[in-house]
């Protein structure tokens, strides 16, 4: 009996509490916005759809590698001296624009709205705006295209391109064909024959005996290429040669020696 009467009290304290909430809502001023002829200031940093300025864009890629989904995708052309890239050739904070942008697409139905690829930006070409109303009824319409170049600007620039870089290979050519040919020559001058140098005459060596080498070897102060000798082997010398006038000159004083004894 008492669960009963708990149920009661509870299902009308339930009703009690909604129309509370209903009944302050009644007598409260409408803030009904008149959209879209009204609308909510939204946040500073809000992330919606993406926006490419291309007078500032160099071409870098560095958004497209950014991207975790790969919703962007450029195309780029080198452009040749004499080129301007752009309007002015330079972006608005003085940076040399060097390459063509012939085409920049983002697939903002790919995008999942996390602004990786404006902080790599080195120009700042690419923001997020407070656009979030462009829904479709064709899955291509969220393709957005936002070079400034036509299909004939395009193939002009190819085929200028095409010309300056033939050119410049036949110059390399030239160049290293010319290289070539100097480091040839060079190398046929270089090779040219020698004069023969003739022998030289085996000299006289004056043999001594040994005796006179061992003492010469024993001797401190003979120089260092006589006492580091190799083996020398004695050689045989003539009896020395007596002159007759003088032998005829010692004999009278012997027989005087003689006589007086």
């Amino acid at each position: 009996m008492k669960k009963y009467f708990h149920d009661i009290w509870l299902g009308l304290y339930t009703i009690y509490i909604g129309m509370k909430i209903t009944f302050a809502h009644l007598f409260t001023k409408a803030v009904t916005i008149q959209y879209p002829d009204e609308r909510l200031q939204l946040p500073e940093r809000e992330r919606n759809r993406l926006f490419v300025n291309m007078d500032d864009c160099i071409g870098c890629d560095q958004c497209a590698r950014a991207c975790p989904v790969n919703c962007i995708h450029l195309d780029t052309l080198k452009a040749v001296p004499g080129d301007i890239v752009g309007r002015t050739g330079v972006t608005s904070n003085g940076k040399k624009k060097a390459l063509f942008v012939p085409t920049f697409t983002i697939d903002i139905g790919k995008c999942c709205y996390c602004q990786l690829c404006v902080f790599p930006c080195p120009t700042e070409c690419i923001y997020m705006t407070d656009v979030f109303e462009f829904s479709e009824y064709k899955r291509e319409n969220l393709i957005y295209e936002f070079t400034d170049m036509t299909t004939e600007q395009t193939a002009e620039k190819k085929a200028k391109l095409e010309v300056y870089t033939k050119e410049q290979d036949e110059k390399k050519a030239a160049a290293a064909k010319a290289a070539a040919e100097k480091k040839a020559a060079d190398a046929k001058a270089g090779a040219a024959p020698k004069t023969a140098v003739p022998p030289k005459a085996p000299s006289a060596v004056t043999k001594a005996p040994a005796a006179v080498v061992e003492e010469t070897l024993k001797d401190p102060k003979a120089p260092a290429s006589v006492t580091k000798g190799a083996k020398i082997s004695p050689v045989e010398h003539e009896a020395p040669k007596v002159d007759i006038d003088d032998k005829k000159k010692e004999e009278p004083n012997g027989s005087k020696q003689d006589n007086g004894s």
